[in-house]
């Protein structure tokens, strides 16, 4: 059975050092949600407070209609994947998959049968009565991941669970992850730091910074509209240029580097001449080899060419650098030196009050709670 979880005003400090202030947050039932952030920002931290390893300072835990602050973690019927499988080495495979059901003091017959079922599931079966050492990262991954699910827990929790496997085969973990949870139904808090994995599996994401989220939504409202230009810069690959908005006969012009468009989707409350900060991602930049064409001015610097796209490294006439991403043409790769014009797809870039701190576009979705 999948669980709601509500958190009301977390606070988690260590002596008079807060790593969560105030964290509010509302995970749906049988939702894949991802806590996404850099290294130290608290989403381990609160993964761990959910799950009842560490102490809680202030504020509410909910699964369902139950506190669950001082249950002990046993008793939450949580699974729990580790960033070092944390599988038994003594054990097989079979062995390590039903020992959540051996402690629940389930019937023979019953946790053998639970136990062959995930081990199916997770591909798992033809290995299990080998021992761990003898089993590779992403297979080793799967047991962890059998063992956790085999106990029907309300919760599973995942705390960096793939970062330990090579490149290739956290892609293949990844989609077996996502596509098990969705199989099962079950509510699933996921810990993360890498973008395009928490893209790839999420149903919704929470990006934090300095145990403060700045942003709840859907991987393509993230990346789209992003609420602010953290998330802004953490979500993707992006350039952070000067510029500004003026209004002209009621209507939004945004003013970069030189060059002037309309911008149709300022929100009504940000319709007025201000700086900016504006987020251009290197696909938004468009490309014309004609330096004569109306746009931003630029020199290229340097070429990449990786097949499909073509990554333009230029030096913008202000001083600013920036990165394009172009689909690769039958053209010559321009060389350094060639001085191009860049138009700007307006629709899609997003701009900032000139702190950063929110964005000024209609479209902005933040299930983030007050």
């Amino acid at each position: 059975m999948s669980v709601e979880i509500v958190i009301k005003n977390a606070l988690k400090k260590y002596g008079e050092n807060v790593i969560i202030p105030d964290l509010s947050l509302d995970i749906r039932p049988g939702e894949f949600f991802t806590l996404l952030g850099p290294s130290g920002c608290g989403k381990t931290t609160l993964l761990r407070m959910i799950a009842g390893f560490n102490s809680i300072e202030g504020g509410d835990f909910y699964f369902g209609d139950k506190r669950i602050n001082d249950l002990d973690p046993a008793k939450r019927n949580i699974g729990m994947v580790f960033q070092n499988y944390a599988i038994f080495p003594h054990m097989t495979v079979r062995k390590n998959v039903e020992f959540g059901l051996k402690n629940k003091k389930l019937p023979k017959d019953q946790i053998k049968s639970r136990t062959d079922e995930f081990m199916k599931l997770m591909q798992i079966s033809d290995y299990s009565d080998r021992m761990p050492e003898r089993l590779s990262g992403g297979q080793q991954q799967r047991v962890a991941l059998a063992r956790a699910l085999c106990i029907e827990p309300d919760v599973l929790l995942m705390d960096e669970p793939l970062s330990n496997l090579d490149a290739k085969l956290r892609v293949e973990m990844r989609t077996v992850i996502k596509n098990i949870q969705h199989d099962v139904g079950i509510t699933c808090v996921y810990v993360t730091h890498d973008q395009e994995e928490a893209m790839a599996v999420s149903d919704r994401i929470a990006v934090m910074n300095a145990g403060v989220i700045q942003h709840v939504g859907t991987p393509k409202s993230i990346y789209q509209r992003p609420a602010n230009i953290f998330v802004a810069t953490f979500i993707g690959r992006t350039n952070v240029l000067n510029g500004s908005v003026t209004v002209e006969d009621g209507k939004a012009v945004l003013n970069l580097c030189g060059y002037s468009a309309p911008l149709p989707t300022v929100a009504p409350e940000h319709m007025k001449g201000q700086d900016v900060v504006v987020s251009v991602r290197p696909e938004e930049l468009l490309l014309n080899r004609d330096p004569n064409v109306p746009g931003i001015k630029a020199v290229v610097k340097d070429a990449v060419f990786l097949g499909l796209n073509t990554h333009y490294f230029v030096k913008l006439s202000t001083g600013e650098d920036a990165e394009i991403i172009q689909e690769s043409s039958i053209e010559d790769t321009l060389a350094p030196g060639a001085e191009i014009s860049l138009g700007v797809n307006t629709d899609k870039v997003n701009v900032f009050l000139a702190d950063g701190s929110a964005n000024i576009l209609t479209g902005v979705k933040n299930d983030l709670k007050a």
